[in-house]
């Protein structure tokens, strides 16, 4: 009877674990975060929220940076100079990414950092060409258009297929390099802000350089929520935020151009503060959150303790959660293949008869105003507007919940 009683209690014991397992994972991640829970905010691809240790270690910063003031950034205070931290920063955020330190700038943010690589790549001359895709970021399209005024280049652009699998993609970006011979720059997105499709970057970038075409990569949305290792990918020159995934206070970023290829980039503005040897001549950030960028080894040091595997299996199951529960709703079609590598956190939905962009912004608003559920519609892709939905670690399945309930409700006004 005893044995019984044992062999019932253990599987009862089991059943209860395997019930609340959903739960402990959620509480894992949710537990590091304060946030405001009156909305419900699926809109976590702009920047990320700072756990609550960073946010303490950030507080502390701006205490400590306005108090010391200018002798602590100009160097006058024996053993406590900002030019002394950068460096160990910059080692920090080289590790991160797999590369060297000299490799390395820190910059505000992504854009900042793309907007100087592409600006200042000088290997373009009048009659060559430059590629981007539909689903490339606004800023980037917009870096890689003005080039056409200040290096007398041409464009070309495609559209990313739908659906987007890795055969698919490879093929689109095989097709325009083969159609585009005077091709000499490529924009490569490692994961999209329109729409979440994470691409194929190794192979991209492989296959640009074969066709003797130079590639930049725009990997702001991946660091810190994928694994990113710049080395293996092949990349020669990258721009990354680091309030995004890895969640550093705002105004954090960082530039990477392999040292070989320096040469191939012009210094920012006639950056002649740096030494032109240096790779932080390629950029020019000025007055720039002194206190942010210290707060970066921190952030890398909660990051490294949930893990990336960790950080990207969890955004992934979230994503999973409510794409498993709209997706059969007749009219929903959503934008990123169920590839998992195809995917991280963000995933954007269309309606059937939502293709424009004030109709995605329709139904954003309603969203927001009927249901305190915070999305963001994506314009820019080639087959139609669409609703883009990110949720972050601190996010629950009782407001992915809400979510749901409420696009189910709603759909219709837009089949």
């Amino acid at each position: 009877m005893n044995s019984r009683r044992r062999f019932l209690g253990s599987a009862s014991a089991v059943l209860a674990a395997a019930a609340s397992a959903g739960e402990a994972s959620e509480q894992e991640f949710t537990r590091w975060y304060e946030v405001d829970r009156g909305v419900t905010n699926l809109e976590n691809a702009y920047w990320g929220i700072m756990a609550r240790q960073v946010m303490e270690e950030y507080a502390r910063k701006v205490a400590y940076v306005n108090r010391r003031n200018s002798p602590f950034v100009r160097g006058m205070i024996p053993g406590e100079s900002l030019r002394e931290e950068l460096p160990k920063v910059r080692a920090r955020v080289a590790r991160l990414v797999n590369v060297a330190t000299e490799e390395i700038a820190l910059t505000r943010c992504g854009t900042e950092s793309l907007q100087d690589l592409i600006i200042g790549y000088n290997r373009l001359k009048p009659g060559d060409r430059v590629i981007f895709g539909d689903l490339d970021y606004d800023a980037m399209q917009n870096a890689m258009l003005f080039l056409k005024d200040r290096r007398g280049v041409e464009v070309t652009t495609f559209t990313m297929p739908e659906p987007a699998t890795t055969a698919n993609i490879l093929a689109a970006y095989e097709e325009v390099l083969k159609a585009t011979p005077r091709a000499r720059l490529l924009l490569v997105t490692h994961l999209c802000h329109r729409t979440g499709l994470v691409n194929p970057v190794k192979e991209i970038i492989a296959l640009a350089r074969r066709h003797g075409v130079a590639s930049i990569l725009d990997t702001a949305q991946a660091v810190g929520q994928m694994p990113v290792d710049l080395e293996d990918i092949g990349a020669d020159f990258a721009g990354f935020s680091l309030h995004k995934w890895i969640g550093a206070p705002l105004g954090t970023g960082a530039v990477y151009i392999r040292k070989s290829k320096l040469a191939e980039m012009d210094l920012c503005l006639g950056n002649r503060e740096d030494a032109p040897d240096d790779v932080r001549s390629r950029t020019y950030p000025g007055t720039y959150d002194f206190a942010a960028v210290l707060t970066i080894p921190a952030a890398i040091d909660f990051h490294n303790r949930l893990t990336v595997e960790r950080k990207r299996a969890r955004l992934q199951e979230l994503r999973n959660y409510w794409v498993s529960r709209v997706r059969e709703l007749d009219g929903v079609e959503i934008l990123t293949p169920d590839d998992p590598a195809r995917y991280g956190a963000t995933t954007s939905f269309r309606l059937k008869a939502l293709k424009t962009f004030e109709q995605a912004v329709q139904l954003q608003n309603l969203l927001m105003s009927k249901y305190g559920i915070v999305t963001v519609a994506r314009k820019g892709i080639a087959r139609g507007a669409a609703i883009r939905v990110t949720p972050a670690l601190y996010n629950t399945a009782a407001e992915l919940d809400r979510f749901v309930a409420a696009v189910r409700a709603e759909y219709r006004l837009f089949a």
